[in-house]
């Protein structure tokens, strides 16, 4: 897998921004390959993005207050022009995702069968377009979350489209669950795949099928408020199918303990030297005040004790809380969606729709799964969960803030959770960017980098959606 990545990596070079251009070409790779290193690049593209706690990509660390920042704050105030995040954002998953997926998915349609191949191509060929197709379905859900309206259908298609217009949001979700559906019922055990170079699972069908009834249950949640009954056959689909019910089926990019293979989490930590992240106080407080033994995981001195100098890091965070020893540590893995995740989607479905079984049961299922994940006991999970059981009466709080607290290590889904649900309850710092109006961002501004090459299609999606803002809320997100 090392050799893999590293030669993907001379490959492709990372873009730090993009235009339109971009959205649908990337010169600087190398496409008469196999498919297979195209797979491994975005699979690892795409945790890199998910996973970064880099301040140029990805900063829901700090939107959702898991973090702060000491030295440079623009971003915890909400300022992300600065950097051109979203330009980044752009790049990190149209181009080195999408797009590779798009050349892997050309490639293996142009590929013609050895003699020996003709008979089990068929169907090996299906189970690779299917995962293909699963991995920009995610990514596409990604972006549509993040920004709203996207180009979309003429996203990738350069030749004829080098200024993609914008498709409406709600009407991407349709048609991403459409085609999700397709890809499961594509896939097929006991035939070819993609082998070692599918990093998340080995090529292994049996979870990839659970990954996409995961995913598929993720897009049903998504569009509970504003489409109840796509969101109840999404849901229903999905469960039946069979999601993603313990560890060993977690969607989690491996990584290694040599560069550029390592955690992003420790490229921007320990071998950056950045040092001036620490706890964010609203999440610490809320952890401290509910007694949570996960604090000892997330973070390095809450108790005072300094622990990080036991690594040989920097003691720089004596009076405040340094991110856990999980974020030091080159190979611990990439999250895409996880036992944890699925298991407090299946416990807001109950609650919502009654759908998959009791509420209780499985918002203890979801707490549990994360004590689990960060190698607690069960019987500190169920202390726990003694001192806060669930509240039917007020299910979106009970599930919002757990949720919150579980998903400290995959912040861009805890922003899903906190918009939908409208917990925990957050509030915008006072030094916050006037942009924001005095609140905790619900959605992205488009790439300005659009706003000058594609600006006609730029401004028709500004005007769609309520204006390009910080505040304007995506299609699901209307409480």
């Amino acid at each position: 897998m090392k050799n893999t990545i590293i030669l993907i990596s001379f490959l492709a070079v990372l873009l730090t921004g993009c235009t339109s251009e971009d959205v649908n070409n990337d010169p600087n790779v190398a496409y008469n390959m196999s498919p297979e290193p195209l797979i491994t690049y975005a699979e690892k593209e795409l945790s890199d993005y998910m996973n970064t706690p880099s301040v140029n990509e990805n900063n829901f660390r700090l939107t959702m207050q898991y973090w702060q920042e000491a030295t440079y704050v623009s971003e915890s105030n909400y300022n992300f022009t600065a950097r051109n995040v979203s330009n980044n954002i752009w790049g990190d998953n149209y181009v080195n995702v999408l797009n590779n997926l798009n050349k892997a998915k050309e490639l293996l349609e142009q590929y013609q069968p050895a003699a020996s191949e003709v008979n089990s191509w068929p169907a090996k060929k299906k189970n690779q377009l299917a995962i293909i197709d699963i991995l920009s379905v995610y990514t596409f859900q990604t972006l549509t979350d993040i920004f709203g309206d996207i180009p979309y259908s003429q996203a990738l298609n350069n030749d004829k489209f080098p200024l993609p217009a914008y498709d409406d949001d709600t009407q991407i979700y349709e048609k991403l669950i459409i085609r999700l559906k397709t890809d499961i019922n594509n896939l097929e055990e006991g035939e070819g795949t993609f082998g070692a170079g599918d990093i998340l699972y080995g090529g292994d069908i049996g979870k990839w099928k659970k990954f996409g009834n995961s995913l598929l249950l993720k897009l049903g949640i998504a569009v509970s408020d504003i489409n109840p009954t796509l969101a109840q056959s999404s849901i229903n689909t999905a469960i039946s199918g069979g999601v993603i019910m313990d560890e060993s089926q977690n969607a989690i990019f491996r990584y290694q303990a040599e560069t550029p293979n390592f955690n992003p989490l420790f490229e921007n930590l320990a071998n950056s030297g950045r040092d001036d992240f620490f706890g964010g106080k609203p999440f610490v407080d809320f952890l401290i005040t509910t007694s949570d033994p996960r604090i000892s995981k997330y973070f390095q001195d809450v108790d005072g004790v300094y622990i990080g100098q036991e690594i040989g890091l920097p003691g720089v965070f004596s009076d405040f809380s340094a991110p856990g020893i999980f974020a030091y540590i080159p190979i611990t893995p990439g999250n895409l969606i996880t036992h944890t995740e699925v298991a407090f989607y299946r416990a807001e479905a109950a609650a919502r729709f009654g759908i998959g079984g009791s509420p209780e049961a499985l918002y203890n299922t979801a707490i549990q799964a994360s004590f689990q994940e960060w190698k607690l006991s069960s019987q500190e999970a169920q202390n726990y969960l003694s001192d806060h059981p669930y509240n039917a009466s007020n299910w979106k709080k009970s599930i919002g803030e757990q949720a919150w607290v579980a998903m400290y290590n995959h912040p861009v889904v805890s922003w899903n959770f906190y918009r939908r649900l409208d917990y925990p309850a957050l509030q915008a710092p006072p030094t916050a960017i006037a942009n924001a109006e005095g609140k905790v961002p619900v959605r992205l501004q488009y790439p300005t980098l659009e706003a000058t090459t594609n600006g006609t299609n730029y401004a028709k999606a500004a005007a769609a959606i309520g204006g390009d803002k910080l505040t304007t809320k995506v299609f699901w997100d209307i409480h």
